[in-house]
């Protein structure tokens, strides 16, 4: 019960809600008693089966449920007396439809306040899960699967949202037990029990109806949980890039928005599916209305086919069979499923990240003279990567990494980003421990382009913004033409506005990289991370990326990544990186002229 609790807790905040709920409940209760209560006695007035005279004066008023009773007894005599007892038999069955709509129309809005309840909690819910998500380490990923992280946000918290609807009717309302209901029917009439069953093809008609206005909703909810899966996806994927540019705020208020709208869907099927009930169990009190007429003239005829109490008790069942109920064992098996989902969604929401800000912190707000690794080793968990690291990177520097894949390359760009922290020694930025520095200030101040670029199913314009606000259009331009870009948007039927597909897959690797370099140029970070920015691209895409990369790596601290050798040689100094260790360091004709790895390289590459 303790997960139960918990996701009810995701429902504040609750304001009126409960008060609201408590009133709409209490009067669907009166008129159902109401019309259950009330049927013996006026059907004892109505066949003239309580004193003579009784109650034919008009009762003075009072604030009292007597006098209510009094007044309707004065009114059913005054039916009698006046029009017949067969006149007031129409009299009755009027009153009844109108109670059990009173008692339907308050028990649907107190649905509704269920169903607000429940996309509440699931919003809620929901969110915070993301936001687990976006503040995870990059660590967090690397041991997680991708689609058990979607799962959980997707599928699991649609599981507690299920379980949480069938707790809180279990909670609010008795479940109704109606095996053996019929059965006793067709033992009191088998007669009026035929013309019930007419309730079922009525019902399945009306439900019908408000099926098909569902499956319209329905389909526009699919879409959306389509589009948020997406956003997801991608949210996963580029981790490193967001985590890169601190643009967690920024998709997490995409993301806040698109779960806003399926959460809008989800409440309007809610009100299409709440009718259902209400629909079926009205027109099976006009059947019910029916069923009194026959069997009004079974029990008034010379030869009473039906005794009075049997009749009342009939009806009784049969009240008892309108009202829809599931089963209880079906209801605790949703629960226990919901709070299986529900731990599977709360170890993700629990989960804490273990790169975080110290308590004295300190502002950064750009680089001013070098950063230094000091003696930096790392493991991933008990396998070494980097071994005892020494190298400095001074401010407008550009420093290569060169080596065999697995040798830590992309491992110290991840230390330099503070994706990861350092098992042994440190990093410094002017002085100062990494670690010390506020964590998306310093995120801020890196530009990084990967292998492979992150791009979203967004327009061009939004992609070169991304995790950023406020940017002209001018702006945009600008840096899609430092980028080598502007171009081939132009040819573009849309222009900066063309939809370019998940992962950007309408465009060529070329230009999806030089997108993401226009991104760069716009953010204009004075550290800039290029990891492998042109091995994927051939010869022509390349000359170009490369032309954009030099127009991006002007007057700012680089750090490059590299297999290719010939995007590298102007670097003031080149690290070759061997199984974590540093093995030759120097320029491109130093290290050309040696008898290592470097050369080796070169003249592979050469060949």
């Amino acid at each position: 019960m303790r997960i139960f609790w918990r996701i009810l807790g995701y429902a504040r905040p609750l304001g009126l809600v409960v008060p609201q709920y408590l009133v709409l409940i209490s009067l669907a209760t009166v008129f159902s008693v109401i019309n259950l209560t009330a049927l013996i006695p006026l059907l004892q007035v109505l066949f003239n089966e309580m004193e003579s005279g009784q109650m034919v004066v008009q009762p003075s008023f009072s604030w009292t449920i007597g006098y209510l009773k009094n007044l309707f007894y004065y009114h059913l005599h005054e039916a009698v007396a006046t029009s017949g007892r067969f006149s007031a038999l129409y009299y009755i069955c009027l009153l009844m439809v109108a109670s059990v709509l009173l008692a339907n129309l308050f028990r649907y809005l107190s649905q509704l306040i269920l169903a607000r309840v429940r996309v509440r909690v699931i919003q809620n819910l929901r969110n915070a899960a993301f936001l687990a998500i976006t503040n995870s380490d990059v660590g967090f990923f690397s041991s997680r699967k991708k689609g058990d992280l979607i799962s959980r946000v997707s599928s699991d918290v649609q599981e507690v949202e299920q379980s949480a609807v069938s707790a809180l009717k279990i909670m609010v309302k008795e479940p109704f037990l109606i095996i053996g209901y019929f059965a006793v029917l067709f033992t009191i009439s088998a007669e009026l029990t035929l013309y019930t069953l007419t309730l079922v093809p009525l019902a399945g008609m009306a439900v019908s109806v408000v099926a098909r206005r569902i499956r319209k909703w329905a389909r526009q909810t699919q879409e959306s949980l389509g589009q948020m899966n997406s956003t997801l996806d991608e949210t996963i994927t580029g981790i490193r890039i967001i985590k890169a540019l601190a643009a967690q705020s920024y998709i997490r208020q995409r993301f806040v928005k698109e779960v806003k709208a399926y959460a809008a869907q989800s409440f309007n099927i809610s009100k299409k599916a709440n009718l259902a009930s209400p629909i079926s169990e009205v027109m099976g009190v006009a059947v019910l209305s029916v069923v009194l007429i026959i069997g009004g003239k079974m029990v008034l005829s010379p030869v009473p086919e039906l005794s009075p109490a049997e009749f009342i008790g009939f009806l009784v069942i049969f009240s008892q069979v309108l009202v829809p109920a599931k089963a209880i064992s079906v209801v605790f098996s949703e629960i226990n499923r919901g709070i299986i989902s529900a731990s599977r969604v709360f170890d993700l929401v629990d989960s804490r990240p273990e790169i975080i800000e110290s308590d004295d912190t300190r502002p950064i707000l750009t680089l001013e003279r070098d950063i230094v690794f000091e003696g930096v080793s790392f493991a991933y968990e008990e396998q070494e990567v980097i071994t005892q690291l020494n190298m400095t990177i001074p401010k407008g520097k550009i420093i290569a990494l060169v080596g065999p894949s697995g040798g830590g390359k992309s491992t110290i760009a991840d230390l330099l980003c503070r994706f990861y922290d350092p098992t042994h020694g440190g990093i410094t930025v002017d002085g100062v421990d990494l670690r010390s520095l506020a964590l998306n200030q310093w995120r801020g101040l890196i530009g990084l382009v990967s292998q492979q670029p992150l791009l979203f199913h967004d327009t061009i314009a939004n992609n070169i913004t991304f995790g950023r606000t406020e940017v002209s259009f001018a702006q945009i331009q600008k840096a899609a033409k430092a980028a080598n870009a502007d171009a081939f948007i132009e040819k573009l039927p849309q222009g900066y506005e063309t939809i370019i597909g998940e992962m950007g897959n309408k465009l060529s690797g070329g230009e999806r990289q030089r997108l993401t370099i226009a991104r760069a140029i716009l953010q204009d970070p004075p550290i800039l991370i290029l990891d492998e920015a042109t091995s994927s691209l051939d010869a022509q895409s390349e000359e170009q990326v490369q032309q954009a990369l030099f127009t991006l790596m002007k007057d700012r601290t680089t750090l490059v990544i590299a297999h290719r050798l010939s995007t590298i040689q102007h670097a003031d100094e080149i690290l070759v990186i061997n199984k974590g260790r540093i093995t030759e360091r120097g320029t491109h004709d130093q290290l050309r002229a040696t008898s290592g790895l470097y050369q080796q390289l070169t003249q592979l590459q050469s060949f």
